[in-house]
């Protein structure tokens, strides 16, 4: 498995990889690699020739330092993963200064108002700082197609808005959300959770299952303050934010309309630790 950290580097390799013919996947990750990373990576396999890997935390598109500085990090670890999968995988592991130079600023975006909502409203500058750390990657990798999980279903719906925004020529693929054996969301961020909180977090997936049922029918209004009184009760979660939003345009749904497809997104505190999720109700 070869590793690059300089940008100069990696793309006179691919350069070469593509005289060949190779089709060349892109997997942007932070790091902390768990068996989602890895769905994206074998789906990524399954698909390409060639799969790069970036590791690489992304300052820009933190909105709290200490949420920055405990971010896990083990690039050892993520790497023995990785190689366990397939010798097909490049990796590029920049350092800050290789991606940003002297100054550590995002570009600015327009994202059609999917950056104003959700997250967006909770993370002051969150998405300007993915939309410039994608960009980059996806223009130093050039690969023929970009694999996200749905996990972050929000920012998988504003990297396809720069894509196109930025006319740039590569297909973005969302993948399913992969769960642990209780139902959380798999995140890197669940590392640091205490192990009874971890189980305990559960109940975010099992809330918003109920919140389906719901959803045939009750209102977008019932539901949330259904779901704002679950929590009210439960005692070791905050919940930030509940919304059931229309998945293309992520508008918050005031009256249910035929031939629209809605999303339940949710934000939770457990552990000081903020876990998100999301769940497709029709």
């Amino acid at each position: 498995m070869l590793v690059f950290d300089q940008k100069k580097e990696i793309k006179s390799f691919l350069h070469q990889e593509r005289v060949k013919n190779h089709t060349v996947g892109l997997v942007p990750t932070m790091g902390a690699l768990h068996q989602g990373h890895l769905s994206l990576v074998k789906k990524a396999l399954s698909e390409n020739d060639l799969v790069v890997v970036s590791v690489f935390v992304n300052p820009t598109q933190f909105d709290k330092k200490d949420d920055l500085e405990k971010y896990p990090q083990n690039l050892n670890k993520d790497l023995d993963l990785l190689i366990s999968v397939s010798n097909k995988i490049v990796v590029f592991t920049p350092s800050v200064d290789e991606i940003y130079g002297a100054t550590v600023k995002s570009q600015m975006y327009e994202f059609d108002g999917l950056d104003k909502v959700m997250e967006g409203e909770f993370r002051e500058g969150h998405f300007n700082g993915v939309g410039t750390i994608v960009e980059l990657f996806l223009r130093t990798a050039s690969p023929d197609k970009a694999y996200f999980g749905e996990k972050d279903f929000q920012q998988l719906q504003i990297i396809r808005k720069m894509v196109e925004y930025k006319n740039l020529p590569y297909t973005i693929v969302g993948c399913p959300i992969e769960r642990e054996p209780h139902g959380l969301a798999m995140s890197s961020r669940n590392e640091r959770l205490s192990k009874s909180t971890r189980k305990k977090a559960s109940f975010i997936y099992t809330t918003l299952l109920t919140a389906k049922e719901k959803f045939g029918t009750e209102s977008a209004h019932v539901i949330s303050e259904w779901v704002k009184s679950q929590f009210s009760k439960n005692g070791v979660l905050e919940l930030e934010y509940f919304e059931i939003a229309d998945e293309d345009t992520l508008t918050p749904m005031l009256k249910k309309q035929a031939n629209r497809k809605y999303r339940a997104f949710i934000a939770v505190y457990a552990d000081d630790v903020r876990l998100i999720d999301n769940l497709r109700l029709n």
